[in-house]
């Protein structure tokens, strides 16, 4: 790659530019290329220490202390101006899911889940967060200047105010308002009206339409329009976000909110999706905004629906109403909360029936715009995190029939589950246990990986709790000294997940039979999971066909003439045909 040599402009070429309408405090202070050509600035204002790469255009526009790169346009800016030393983002701590700074996270360039989980939840290793903490603060002092910087094949045109904010390759920048002590990544779109203070994007990400961000992590691919406002928060791969409010949220990947009535606070989010006019109250008004509420993977909040923190839900759950009494059902995955005369009644393995959680699972591998990957994401439907969890809710409804079988409503952890939902449920987890350790066996080999024992989401990332503190530890003795060594340790569980996910299901069938299964057990025990998935896909089918029956179709063809016609409207429509 050639090197680009940079020179003083010539006095001839600072005479014409000077006729173009262009002012420099000082021009021995900037510096351009051999192949500079003066047509490529007019009516610019130059302070400090400006440099112009080769093909750069600027026009109209205020600059002062940047290096600007290749094949860059800046036009129409009121002020690009780097007036103080600044790490650009790096270092800002963010108070996520705590508003009183509990589980503040320090962001920089790179950041991932799996590093901001740790450094959240985490708190109880205090060895542990001091050291992501070194690292995030190392980071940020490697970036520390007085000069910002501008990637090539950047466009910038009409915004107003950037101040110490460095941009990376191939960002366009259209009408912003203010940007203020962050980094924009590569590939990054951020457009009319945006104010963002105290930040970091990754790659791919889109920022428009009078969106407000402050003191937050955006994490690769993630979208935020139409006004969005989000404070103190971190948002991970491929979220979603527009019209609401964020504050203090740790927003896993695919965190979805769209509407204007919409807040997310003090929480933990993950492939979650926000109905409108849902929210959730972090204070009781005693204490202050300490409480915090964990939302597992896939969880849905229906319209209107609102949860009194401190709560916990297990993943897969649909949220209906409001429920203030501080449920923990965190081991009791797909299953329906819902509000029924002011209680919380738990309707366990009602998801498994849902075609909608069919449809999102499904959904997300096709919606992954990611081009570098940082965050680790695993979709596999069947795993032993929620399996886990399956065989734990089983073990707890079986305890609560057994203590009292003749009751037709059973307490627990703040919800009321009735009798008849307690005995499907069973039926259900016993159902979705099998399908779960028969699809992990046909998956994965026998390899020399150890899957044994619990499982947890690290924030999108499946992968046995043993292993997560052998990271702990090697992250507090140094060996693990960067964020590059600290993703490639989750990278390499990652590369083998099938053959540690083998391991576990192997190893709790053995449980199951009280003997390790012979090769003939293993392959019967595959066998019935195809069989058995086979039929759970029967019921959500049955689901889909429900809500596409024509008793949905009220309202559809309300100007034709007969009920051929206003059947042929509502398939057209729902895309049946």
């Amino acid at each position: 790659m050639k090197t680009t040599i940079f020179r003083k402009p010539t006095d001839d070429e600072i005479r014409v530019l000077e006729a173009a309408g262009n002012r420099a405090d000082d021009w021995s202070a900037i510096e351009v290329t051999d192949g500079f050509a003066t047509s490529q600035m007019t009516g610019c204002r130059l302070h400090g220490h400006v440099r112009i790469g080769r093909n750069t255009v600027l026009r109209n526009s205020e600059v002062r202390n940047y290096d600007i790169g290749d094949n860059v346009i800046i036009e129409s800016v009121t002020a690009l101006e780097c007036r103080c030393e600044s790490s650009f983002g790096n270092g800002v701590k963010v108070a996520t899911m705590n508003e009183n700074e509990g589980r503040s996270v320090t962001i920089y360039e790179g950041l991932t889940a799996q590093a901001g989980y740790l450094a959240a939840v985490y708190r109880h290793r205090s060895r542990t967060v001091a050291r992501l903490t070194e690292m995030a603060e190392a980071i940020a002092a490697a970036h520390r200047s007085h000069i910002g910087h501008i990637g090539d094949g950047s466009r910038i045109s009409g915004a107003r105010f950037i101040r110490e904010t460095n941009i990376g390759r191939n960002v366009t920048i259209d009408g912003c308002s203010v940007l203020q002590n962050g980094t924009v990544g590569d590939n990054s779109f951020i457009g009319v009206d945006v104010k963002a203070y105290d930040f970091i994007t990754a790659q791919g990400v889109h920022i428009d339409n009078g969106s407000i961000i402050e003191r937050c992590f955006i994490g690769e691919a993630v979208i935020m329009d139409k006004g969005f406002s989000a404070s103190e928060s971190l948002f991970f791969a491929n979220s979603h976000c527009e019209n609401g409010e964020a504050a203090s949220i740790f927003a896993g990947p695919y965190t979805v909110s769209h509407h204007k009535s919409t807040l997310l606070i003090a929480g933990m989010f993950s492939f979650f999706n926000a109905g409108s006019g849902s929210n959730q109250s972090n204070h009781l008004f005693k204490s202050g905004a300490v409480h915090q509420s964990v939302h597992l993977r896939g969880c849905k909040f229906a319209s209107g629906a609102y949860i009194m923190s401190p709560a916990i839900e297990a993943p897969f759950t649909m949220v209906l109403g409001h429920h203030s009494r501080h449920h923990d059902i965190a081991d009791l995955p797909y299953s329906y909360l819902i509000e029924n005369n002011g209680r919380s009644m738990l309707i366990p393995g009602a998801n498994l029936t849902s075609y909608g959680t069919v449809r999102d699972i499904e959904k997300w591998p096709k919606r992954d715009k990611r081009k570098v990957g940082g965050d680790i994401i695993n979709f596999e439907e069947y795993n032993p995190y929620i399996t886990g969890k399956l065989i734990r809710g089983l073990n707890i409804l079986n305890t609560l029939k057994e203590e009292n079988p003749e009751t037709e409503l059973y307490g627990y952890n703040k919800v009321f589950i009735k009798a008849a939902n307690l005995r499907k449920g069973t039926s259900l987890y016993n159902k979705c246990i099998v399908a779960s350790l028969g699809a992990m066996l046909r998956d994965g080999r026998p390899s020399g990986c150890d899957g044994r024992g619990e499982w947890v989401d690290l924030a999108g990332q499946f992968i046995t709790k043993r292993a997560v503190g052998e990271v702990l530890e090697a992250l507090e003795s140094g060996e693990i000294a960067t964020p590059e060594e600290l993703g490639r340790r989750f990278g390499e569980f990652a590369a083998n997940y099938a053959d540690y996910a083998y391991s576990w299901a192997a190893d709790t069938l053995a449980k199951i039979l009280g003997h390790t299964p012979d090769e003939e057990e293993l392959k019967d025990t595959v066998t019935s999971a195809e069989n058995i998935h086979a039929s759970l896909r029967k019921m959500t089918d049955n689901d889909r066909r429900n809500d596409c029956s024509m008793e949905m179709s009220v309202g559809y063809g309300i100007d034709c003439d007969s009920a051929d016609e206003r059947a042929l409207d509502y398939r057209i429509v729902r895309g049946l045909d």
